[in-house]
């Protein structure tokens, strides 16, 4: 609308000259070298306008002759941009399509054609992956890290490729160069701190994690620094206990739920008569994750003080997290140690019906002290064989017996997780799966879990026992059935039952169905 308005004011103020100029008449006489020429007004001033269009018209000819060679190398550079960018295209769809063959051709082509295009140095580099050329995959990264524009992006790569060859010592380099190349990247700056972290660097992984807090969330590097600062406090708890003290406190404080953390500044705060602070931390910790761990620092908070003096602290940390397995154990445990066999029996009464192996072997330890009764402690210990499992620090399918600060499978930090080693374990990646009979066993486990009664042992062991006999097919040997069965009967009741009378003796066969 605009234009349009613009126009007509042109258009309307050439019209009010012309006419001006109508409406004034006059001649116009030119003597040069002897030429006169006599003219109005209007005609010369059409024939300087003829002049100037003629003008206009030869220079933008002229222009363009000079101009040819140029206009035509433009037009096949585009042309040539045009090529190299479908070829690109084509080829990085390939690569992530997994057609080597159509990725080969197409970065052959983009390498022809473009062979400085950054894009061209990665579709050769990726295609050179898929068709597991290491060699040449490497040559095209150290290209790409060569030059400025794509040298983080060079550098991942060969990051990559030392990972995969198994080189830690080169991916470290690797790494430490795309951090000092740029800072801001999360894949260098993690790989760097765990390369610290699983060295047992941990003064170096602390200053790293400080030159890099900016570009970390406030929580995240509370955590990752709580961590580092637990793990040092575990190096050198032995040989120097001030600092040691210092880092577990630091740690416990950026990060209160940190079970090892909190266990250790409770221990060292204990130990050197710091109670109230000690209970305070361990309180706090206590409350968010409920840890044996936890509990044994807490019960021996007091040196010196009887098992019926652990037992009331037992009893006051159990009633915080009511309803909790760990509280119980807790309680349990304590009451045991002080001959409280009744509390003990009453905090366990909850768990006994599906059992696990820590309460199966805590109610064995009960039979044989309360009543010296080594039958029904072998019954429980045989439950203890084929219950479920008690969670354990579990990271990437790896169980421990005590908390660790790196994953020992990938190097992760703060890997390790409070669980159940069978969870960690079929959560965890399969690199290579087996074929076929894997999955329905894990079904079937599932299933059986979900269908057993509450006062019954899960058939998931039952499963997991029979799966190596599927794997191995209709031609393996057949099994020789367990000693003590797996599964107890729908109808058992436990070890607190009455003893079961003895089933009636089949006759023995006589005259012909004997010998047959």
């Amino acid at each position: 609308m605009i234009r349009v308005v613009f126009f007509l004011i042109v258009v309307g103020a050439l019209s009010l000259g012309v006419v001006w100029l109508a409406d004034r008449p006059g001649d116009v006489v030119v003597t040069w070298q002897g030429w006169r020429i006599e003219t109005s007004l209007m005609v010369l001033g059409s024939a300087l306008l003829a002049a100037m269009a003629v003008l206009a018209l030869l220079w933008t000819v002229l222009r363009a002759v000079l101009n040819s060679p140029f206009t035509l190398f433009n037009l096949l550079h585009r042309r040539r941009g045009e090529r190299a960018y479908e070829a690109i295209s084509r080829g990085l769809i390939a690569v992530g399509a997994g057609d080597l063959l159509a990725a080969r051709k197409h970065s052959a082509e983009a390498k022809r054609i473009a062979p400085a295009e950054p894009l061209a140095l990665l579709l050769h580099a990726q295609a050179a992956q898929l068709g597991g050329d290491r060699a040449s995959a490497d040559l095209a990264f150290r290209a790409m890290a060569s030059r400025a524009d794509t040298k983080a992006l060079g550098l991942h790569g060969l990051f990559v490729e030392a990972q995969r060859r198994g080189d830690a010592s080169s991916a470290r380099a690797f790494a430490e160069e795309a951090v000092r190349t740029s800072p801001v990247l999360t894949w260098a700056g993690k790989a760097v701190l765990e390369f610290r972290c699983a060295t047992g660097d941990w003064a170096g992984a602390l200053a790293f994690l400080e030159s890099t807090k900016r570009s970390l969330d406030k929580a995240i590097y509370q955590r990752q620094r709580a961590v580092m600062l637990t793990a040092r406090a575990l190096a050198a708890e032995e040989n120097d206990r001030d600092n040691a003290k210092a880092f577990a406190l630091e740690a416990a404080k950026l990060s209160p739920t940190l079970v090892p953390a909190a266990a250790l500044a409770g221990r060292m705060l204990a130990e050197a008569g710091e109670l109230r602070k000690a209970t305070r931390i361990l309180n706090k910790a206590w409350q968010a994750h409920p840890h044996p761990e936890l509990a044994r620092v807490f019960a021996d908070l007091r040196f010196g003080d009887t098992a019926r003096d652990r037992l009331k602290r037992m009893e006051a940390l159990a009633k915080k997290v009511p309803g909790h397995v760990e509280g119980a154990l807790a309680l349990a445990r304590a009451a045991l140690d002080a001959q409280q066999f009744g509390k003990a029996r009453a905090a366990l009464a909850a768990y006994v019906g599906a059992p696990t192996r820590r309460i199966a072997l805590l109610m064995a330890e009960l039979e044989r002290a309360e009543h010296s009764d080594e039958g029904r402690a072998r019954e429980w210990l045989a439950r203890a064989l084929h219950a479920s499992p008690d969670p354990a620090w579990t990271a990437d399918g790896h169980v421990s017996d005590r908390w660790l600060p790196v994953s020992p499978v990938t190097g992760r930090l703060d890997a390790f997780d409070w669980r159940v080693p069978l969870t960690g374990i079929l959560s965890a990646p399969v690199i290579e799966p087996e074929p076929a009979a894997v999955l329905p066993v894990v079904a079937s486990s599932e299933a059986s879990k979900a269908e057993a009664p509450r006062g019954e042992p899960k058939a998931g062991a039952v499963a997991a026992s029979a799966a190596p006999a599927r794997r191995r097919g209709p031609s393996a040997p057949p099994k020789a059935e367990p000693v003590i069965p797996l599964v107890h009967a729908p109808d058992d009741p436990g070890p607190d039952a009455v003893e079961e009378t003895e089933a009636p003796a089949v006759p023995e066969p006589r005259g012909w169905p004997k010998i047959l």
